[in-house]
């Protein structure tokens, strides 16, 4: 028997990565996704990515979605509070999940804020991609036909310029030595569209970009508008 498993979705290359990892894992069986989403702004958080588009995934992905909202600049006790609720409406869903997985690649702080988080809730975390080398991850993403665009910049870490790009090797070859290939360290977000996770791809545009926070550059992207045939 497969144990059921939850994945913390963001929308972006490392999640999928998780997911696919997951699913190809005889231990596990995905059955659900939990994403945290801005409410005032109605994108993924941090990501900046719309929330149509997490819902174009979430169709391609066929799994059950659970929202945990929170509101720009929540504090970690509001983010506990929304995350917690958003657990227990996952048990609703699947009375037997006690396991949630993460994308997380080798922040030991990042996996053991997880632990206490979940810990006390009755969740097990699980990190499929823990101890990866992120180099050779970034380059199996590619190869393995995974597509994704950047869609947020530290401008503290890494050139604006980079928003709005594809991740591809050529991206990669243009990163700085100081800048992880899977922006581990906050260094990017990306948004993916597709992948072998992904029954058909997501067709994306990209609109306009903006700094936020004197810091963070973020390219918009949209899921282009369906134009009806003209005499039809």
């Amino acid at each position: 028997m497969r144990v059921p498993v939850a994945l913390a979705w963001s929308g972006g290359k490392d999640s999928s990565l998780a997911l696919a990892a997951l699913q190809n894992d005889p231990a596990f069986e995905p059955v659900a996704l939990v994403t945290t989403v801005t409410g005032d702004y109605d994108r993924i958080s941090m990501h900046g990515v719309r929330r149509s588009i997490l819902e174009a995934q979430v169709r391609q992905l066929r799994l059950p979605l659970v929202e945990a909202t929170i509101p720009p600049a929540a504090s970690n006790a509001i983010y506990e509070e929304a995350f917690a609720a958003a657990l227990n409406s996952l048990r609703l869903m699947h009375p037997d999940l006690r396991h949630l997985a993460f994308g997380d690649l080798f922040l030991a702080d990042v996996r053991s804020y997880r632990e206490r988080l979940l810990n006390p809730l009755g969740w097990t975390p699980v990190f499929p991609l823990w101890g990866r080398d992120t180099g050779r991850l970034a380059r199996e993403f590619i190869s393995q036909g995974f597509r994704a665009i950047l869609t947020c910049v530290d401008t503290t870490q890494l050139g604006p310029e980079f928003v709005g790009r594809e991740f591809d090797e050529e991206l990669l070859s243009d990163l700085p030595e100081s800048v992880d290939p899977c922006g581990e360290r906050g260094e990017f977000h990306t948004c993916v569209y597709d992948g072998p996770i992904f029954r058909s791809p997501i067709h994306l545009e990209r609109g306009e970009r903006v700094r936020r926070d004197n810091r963070f550059e973020y390219c918009d992207l949209i899921l282009p508008m369906v134009r009806p045939v003209a005499g039809g």
